[in-house]
């Protein structure tokens, strides 16, 4: 499973990121304009909030989405066990820390802003007969959301859990593409075509793209949306693990293929993995 690393300054970087995306469902970016120091900077902010005890005073507060979640809120799709993390969702007018707020919202537009500008790279690459099927372009279907989603994720050191409890068990994402500054650890893994799993590099500054349900959905397959999973330390290493994906959604009423809108597909899977209530609508 070869996923290719990306030089956002090269002339054929669009080329490289749409083959490595159709070929594993992921990429790696490096000479992006986000700059590692500012990554380990804002790693370093979370870390002490999630380190005290205020984080609790921002628990998310349904049906509201945004906040803070507890260890072992979340499940993966088809598993009964909850996943060995805790972590805050960012969207756009959320409450935050004030110490961390500003730092906060300016890596969530530029994530925003750079994904916008990746979606307009894959569509740009994609052939006539996948484009062509397409609701709208890609980037188009990004103009106007407010639905895109910044995980700020901690991931504690393990214990003593039940069978079978990873920090995150395999599972693909909802959105169209991810965007994820590299994890403070290692741990990523991606599963490839005969199920095999493979190291996701993580040095320090790149950000990882992946595919997500979404993006397949709306190109019938053709960037497929890939399964992975963050493992449990080595003996020796387990330590706190810190990681920042960004989650490019569509409008809620994008239509991603005939008879299913963006909203319609993200409410089925926020109740598969335990973030919304069966009951709800």
């Amino acid at each position: 499973m070869k996923v290719e690393i990306v030089d956002y300054e090269a002339p054929d970087a669009a080329e490289t990121l749409a083959r490595s995306l159709r070929d594993t469902g992921f990429a790696v970016l490096k000479n992006h304009p986000i700059t590692a120091e500012r990554i380990e900077a804002i790693y370093d902010s979370w870390g002490g909030f999630f380190a005290g005890d205020d984080k609790f005073a921002y628990a998310v507060q349904p049906p509201a989405h945004d906040g803070y979640f507890a260890f072992r809120s979340e499940n993966a799709k088809d598993s009964q066990v909850k996943d060995l993390k805790e972590f805050f969702h960012v969207y756009p007018g959320c409450r935050l820390p004030a110490d961390i707020e500003e730092t906060t919202r300016r890596i969530y537009a530029d994530l925003d802003s750079l994904g916008r500008e990746l979606l307009g790279w894959i569509q740009q690459q994609a052939p006539a007969e996948v484009t062509g099927k397409l609701s709208m372009p890609l980037d188009q279907m990004m103009e106007g959301s407010n639905q895109s989603l910044l995980r700020i994720l901690h991931y504690p050191p393990v214990e003593q859990s039940e069978p079978g409890a990873i920090r995150a068990a395999a599972h693909e994402d909802i959105n169209l593409i991810t965007l994820l500054l590299s994890g403070s650890k290692p741990g990523l893994q991606a599963m490839d075509k005969a199920g095999n799993w493979h190291d996701v590099a993580c040095d320090p500054g790149m950000i990882t793209i992946n595919n997500g349900d979404m993006l397949a959905m709306a190109t019938g397959d053709y960037y497929p949306s890939t399964t992975h999973r963050v493992t449990n330390p080595d003996a020796g290493q387990n330590v706190s693990r810190y990681s920042m994906p960004m989650f490019l959604h569509p409008r809620p009423e994008v239509l991603l293929k005939p008879g299913t809108t963006a909203d319609d597909y993200l409410q089925e899977r926020l109740r598969e993995i335990g973030l919304k209530s069966q009951k709800a609508s």
